[in-house]
């Protein structure tokens, strides 16, 4: 950014005092909140965190710093929720993406299942089967898309993100009023769960670990040192015998990784 265009340094200390008072009104919400999906507390929230990305990108632009605060955008949470308390419909919004990474494999099962559906006649036309769209088609057509999750290696697929939502209804949809286009009226307000799996939170969980274990092995390591420039400079010979009265201490070292 050029000089003419940097925030003054008053405008950077008129940001952090708007953190402050967002962080204020933001505790005062929590502490007079009437449930859990209090929308004070999410009016409070959204408030302070619009504060904290005015800041820190002033504060980037004129000081070159950054501050040590993720906040996360509005796509990464739900609203609280406002559908019916007792709903008398559900909708379930299911998402599982795969790569195809043996298409032999996938080709090979669809070719069987091509099989079965022409009764084994000889000079059938399977063309269905020797494309990877085709043999998609087959193989979802004829296995539940919980099987296809479960057996996704047989077929020469690797399972990637996933997400499920279930959302809460009024009544229930008339017979083909959404297939033209099923997910387009999805309301965030209405959704009463959501589950996801992703790749994401295994390495993030395999980071802490190891970082956890990283530390710990340094410091066993170090009081095991220790324990032996203690054993080197006492009085006991290592090399000569204990006394019958004497107990060999074992080293108590904890390892996270045992």
């Amino acid at each position: 950014m050029s000089d003419a265009a940097q925030p003054t340094a008053a405008e950077v200390r008129a940001a952090v005092e708007a953190v402050k008072t967002a962080l204020d009104r933001h505790l005062a919400a929590v502490e007079s909140r009437t449930g859990e999906d209090d929308p004070a507390v999410y009016e409070a929230f959204n408030q302070l965190a619009a504060a904290a990305e005015a800041y820190d990108e002033l504060l980037y632009d004129r000081y070159d710093e950054v501050t040590p605060f993720e906040i996360p955008g509005a796509d990464d949470s739900l609203p609280p929720y406002s559908g019916p308390e007792e709903p008398n419909a559900l909708s379930v919004l299911i998402r599982r993406d795969y790569a195809v990474v043996e298409p032999q494999r996938l080709l090979a099962q669809a070719e069987r299942v091509e099989a079965v559906e022409d009764d084994g006649v000889a000079g059938a036309d399977n063309t269905a089967s020797g494309t990877i769209h085709g043999a998609l088609g087959l193989l979802f057509g004829e296995f539940e898309p919980d099987e296809v999750a479960s057996r996704h290696k047989e077929f020469g697929l690797e399972e990637g993100d996933s997400t499920l939502w279930v959302l809460a209804a009024d009544e229930p949809a008339e017979p083909g009023e959404w297939l033209e286009t099923p997910f387009e009226q999805l309301d965030p307000q209405r959704v009463v769960c959501r589950f996801d799996v992703s790749s994401v939170f295994d390495d993030d969980l395999d980071d802490d670990i190891e970082d956890t274990r990283g530390v710990e092995d340094i410091e066993d390591t170090e009081d095991v040192e220790d324990d032996v420039e203690e054993d080197l400079d006492g009085e006991d010979d290592v090399d000569g015998d204990l006394d019958e009265d004497e107990d060999l201490e074992p080293l108590d070292v904890d390892r996270v990784d045992r």
